[in-house]
């Protein structure tokens, strides 16, 4: 897998990048891609009823005054909130031939995360009905995929060292009864943003064989 750690990207060329290699993999010109990125503030929007407007708390001229844009994905789910401190991975996978499972695929992406929070310590899990990754009332990664001819994009987004006041701005994935949390929240120190790629390249790696 090729494997692109990207730095801080602002989501339209994250986007217009996903497309243009969603395209090349669909075509069989190039192979499987995981994209890691940051995002500057940004909410996103999934394709679900109105795509989650209906969960922005503030009107669009405190999300002007904030630098917060807001952009249509194409994703499943509802809205979330990208922000420096948040490691986003984008996979580009052919689940061709013996891994066309949506579900399979979602759970699967969990267990990377999971994973990934063992190694701090953190004990983590699933919540039944509700996509992504939990430690007890807070999401710690939101999960959102496209998928089209069996071929992924959009992915997971998993706080670091994200200021969460700004999850303050929504509803957060349209869950009213729930909150969000970070690594660095959960384990009460910074968490190296380097040593979070390694530990996700890894587990990606391992469970996705």
């Amino acid at each position: 897998m090729d494997i692109r750690r990207l730095g801080r990207v602002p989501y339209a060329d994250a986007l217009a990048l996903q497309r243009e290699l969603v395209t090349e993999r669909q075509a069989g010109r190039i192979g499987d891609v995981l994209l890691l990125v940051e995002h500057p503030h940004v909410l996103t929007l999934g394709v679900r009823g109105d795509g989650g407007r209906s969960h922005i708390l503030v009107p669009a001229a405190e999300l002007a005054a904030r630098e917060v844009d807001v952009f249509e994905t194409g994703r499943g789910g509802d809205i979330t909130y990208h922000g420096p401190g948040q490691l986003v991975g984008y996979p580009i996978i052919d689940l061709n031939p013996d891994r066309r499972d949506v579900h399979r695929y979602v759970r699967d992406l969990e267990e990377v995360l999971i994973r990934v929070a063992a190694d701090y310590g953190i004990e983590a899990g699933r919540v039944p009905g509700l996509t992504g990754v939990w430690v007890g009332e807070g999401k710690l990664a939101a999960i959102g995929v496209r998928i089209a001819r069996w071929v992924t994009s959009h992915g997971f987004a998993l706080n670091v060292t994200t200021d969460l006041d700004y999850f303050k701005l929504i509803v957060p994935c349209g869950i009213a009864d729930r909150g969000v949390t970070s690594l660095a929240a959960l384990v009460g120190h910074d968490v190296s943003w380097r040593d979070v790629e390694d530990r996700v390249v890894r587990h990606f790696g391992d469970v996705f064989a």
